[in-house]
C-alpha cells in the first residue's frame, strides 16, 4: 500500500472540482433516516436525472450518427470504461445482438481490468495506460470504429489513453462523462449528464450510473433503428434464443398478419426463426 503524498494531492486537486465527489446536503444525514426515508431521497434524487439526460439529446445525437456512419462502413461501435461505467458499457454491447439479431462484434464493450472486472471491482485498472493500449490493440481498434469513452469523472487514465490513440488511428473519438470537463480538442463529442453530488457522497454507481444506463440505451437503441434492425416499433430482428423470445415472435406475426398461433408459428419453422422472412410469407 503505497500513499504517495503528489499523487493524492493532485487527486484531491482533482476531486475538488467534481460535482459527483462535492457532499450533497439533501443527504447529510443520510445515516440517521428510516429505511422508508432513505429509499425515497434515493427516488427523489434519481427522479432529476432524467431531465439532465434530455439536455444531453444534441450530443447524444452526434454519437448516434458518428456509430451509425462507423457501422455503415463496415466498423464498430466501441465503448470504453472502468468499473461502472465499463460494466454499463459492456452490458448495453452485449444486449445488442439478441435484441436486434447483428453480430457480437458491431458493439463491443472494452472494460479495464478485463472481463473478471465485471464481476469483481478492480479499481486499481483504471489508472493503467499501458494496459489500455494492450486492449486497444487487441480489439483491433482502428479508423473504421467510433469510440465511445465513459467516465462519470471525465479523467480515468485508462480511458483517456484509450481515446487518444483511437483518434491517433483515425477513429471517431467521444466522451460520456457526468461531471463538466473542458472540450479536448483531440474528441470529436462531448457529452456531459451532470448529475449533481451523489446521495452516498463519491459513489457513482448511483445518479451517474443511472444516466450513463439511460445514455447508453439511447445510443444503441437509436443507432439499431437508424440502421434498419427494427420495423415500427417491433423488434423484427430479434434472435429466438429462448421460448420468451420465440413467443415474441409469434404474438408479433399474430399481430401483424392476423393468423392464428399455430399458423404464425408454422411460419417461423418454414422460415428457419427468420422473423423478416415468415412477414414476407
Amino acid at each position: 500500500m503505497n500513499y504517495n503524498p503528489d499523487q493524492i494531492r493532485a487527486a484531491l486537486d482533482e476531486m475538488a472540482r467534481l460535482n459527483t465527489e462535492s457532499s450533497n446536503p439533501r443527504s447529510e444525514t443520510l445515516s440517521e433516516l428510516s429505511t422508508s426515508a432513505i429509499l425515497a431521497l434515493i427516488n427523489d434524487e434519481d427522479a432529476t436525472v432524467p431531465a439532465t439526460v434530455n439536455a444531453a439529446v444534441p450530443m447524444l445525437t452526434n454519437v448516434v450518427e458518428a456509430a451509425v456512419g462507423a457501422i455503415q462502413s463496415g466498423g464498430r461501435l466501441v465503448y470504453v470504461g472502468a468499473g461502472t461505467s465499463g460494466r454499463l458499457g459492456v452490458l448495453d454491447a452485449a444486449e445488442c445482438p439478441p435484441t436486434y439479431g447483428v453480430p457480437a462484434t458491431m458493439v463491443i464493450g472494452i472494460i479495464a481490468g478485463g472481463d473478471s472486472a465485471l464481476k469483481v471491482a478492480a479499481e486499481g485498472a483504471e489508472d493503467d495506460e499501458q494496459q489500455a493500449m494492450v486492449d486497444l490493440e487487441a480489439h483491433g481498434v482502428n479508423a473504421k470504429d467510433a469510440v465511445l469513452g465513459i467516465t462519470a469523472r471525465g479523467q480515468t487514465p485508462y480511458v483517456r489513453a484509450i481515446l487518444r490513440e483511437a483518434k491517433r488511428r483515425g477513429a471517431w473519438a467521444g466522451l460520456l462523462t457526468c461531471n463538466a470537463v473542458e472540450h479536448d480538442p483531440d474528441l470529436d463529442a462531448l457529452v456531459v449528464l451532470d448529475v449533481g453530488p451523489e446521495v452516498v457522497t463519491g459513489s457513482t454507481r448511483m445518479k451517474a450510473g443511472l444516466a450513463t444506463k439511460m445514455a447508453l440505451t439511447m445510443i444503441s437503441t437509436a443507432t439499431m433503428v437508424r440502421l434498419g434492425r427494427v420495423e415500427g416499433n417491433r423488434m423484427v430482428r430479434l434472435m429466438p434464443n429462448s421460448t420468451k423470445l420465440k413467443a415474441r415472435q409469434v404474438k408479433l406475426l399474430m399481430e401483424t398478419k392476423g393468423v392464428t398461433l399455430e399458423e404464425a408459428a408454422e411460419r417461423l419453422e418454414v422460415a428457419g426463426g427468420d422473423l423478416t422472412r415468415a412477414l414476407a410469407m
